[in-house]
């Protein structure tokens, strides 16, 4: 069953704790994530581990899961041999799993169909570097497929997630006009710019004034970076915040591993509530104890969202 409430009414009584990193939590109960697509590999090889990761972030306290439909395209289905009408059912299949698992375990739990970058797809890297030497219209025609497909799939929301440059984001929302389903619009972002290079303020303009989009922000990052962005965000679009950064550790692509120490303070959340962040949660290497962590400092609730 479909919360009663939509997300939007729900972000105007409060924050809403988001899940943490479905890779890494996959990984944890013993699947192998080496493939070019990742996650999405699951949804036809496990989909009984995909539903199980999300019950654990449920349980953690997540009050909104995120579908294991990042690097799920058409074109990467394509190159395991899937055809256009598998893919299509795939992708439908992410949602109806994060609505299972989230339906098996709590109440008025939201369900956010993941859209990754094209960059996501092409699984080198490249949604950290942006200005993939595409139009604006030749990425609104990647997109807009499996946008129409996952929003037909019945999800609260669609979280144009990972979105590196402003190009991308133009195209992305161009793709999402009419599709019926509220949109989150949220970058990557390094240094307080997008990984393009584009002041962060330019960026989250182009969502000010769209009513499909309930809000605004970052994921995919270092810790040290939300605090700022949400400010930004809220200023330049009028829209509640949505921020869910890394762990803080570093991926060295060499050794195909995380180096470092984790950065990312739960307790820091209770001031991006203040600054306007509506949805809090957690993106690589953020499992399910940060994530019941970030849900303990946000019961406390906050100020009202920016009107």
């Amino acid at each position: 069953m479909r919360p009663v409430r939509t997300l939007a009414e729900a972000l105007r009584a409060g924050p809403l704790v988001l899940d943490g990193g479905l890779s890494n939590q996959l990984e944890a109960q013993g699947c192998d994530l080496s493939d070019a697509l990742w996650s999405a590999r699951l949804l036809a090889d496990g989909p009984e581990q995909i539903e199980a990761a999300h019950a654990v972030y449920v349980r953690a306290g997540a009050r909104v899961v995120t579908t294991a439909s990042y690097q799920a395209t058409f074109e990467g289905f394509a190159r395991r041999g899937v055809d256009r009408a598998g893919a299509a059912r795939l992708l439908g299949r992410s949602v109806e799993l994060a609505r299972e698992a989230a339906e098996r375990v709590r109440e008025e739990v939201w369900v956010a169909a993941s859209v990754g970058p094209y960059g996501a797809m092409l699984a080198d890297g490249s949604e950290y570097r942006g200005r993939y030497g595409l139009s604006v219209r030749e990425l609104e025609r990647f997109h807009r497929p499996r946008i129409e497909v996952l929003a037909a799939s019945g999800p609260d929301v669609l979280a144009l997630e990972t979105v590196p440059d402003t190009d991308e984001a133009e195209a992305l929302l161009r793709a999402v006009d009419g599709c019926g389903v509220p949109v989150w619009l949220s970058y990557t972002v390094d240094g307080g710019r997008t990984r393009a290079g584009q002041e962060l303020a330019e960026a989250f303009a182009v969502a000010a004034g769209n009513d499909q989009v309930v809000a605004v922000g970052i994921n995919c990052c270092d810790p040290e970076a939300a605090g700022s962005a949400v400010e930004l965000a809220v200023a330049a679009t009028g829209k509640p915040a949505v921020v869910y950064p890394n762990s803080g550790e570093r991926w060295d692509a060499g050794a195909r591993g995380w180096r470092g120490d984790g950065t990312f303070d739960p307790s820091r959340a209770a001031t991006w509530a203040v600054a306007g962040a509506r949805l809090v949660g957690g993106c690589c290497r953020v499992g399910p104890p940060l994530v019941a962590a970030l849900a303990g400092t946000l019961a406390g609730g906050a100020e009202p969202p920016p009107e």
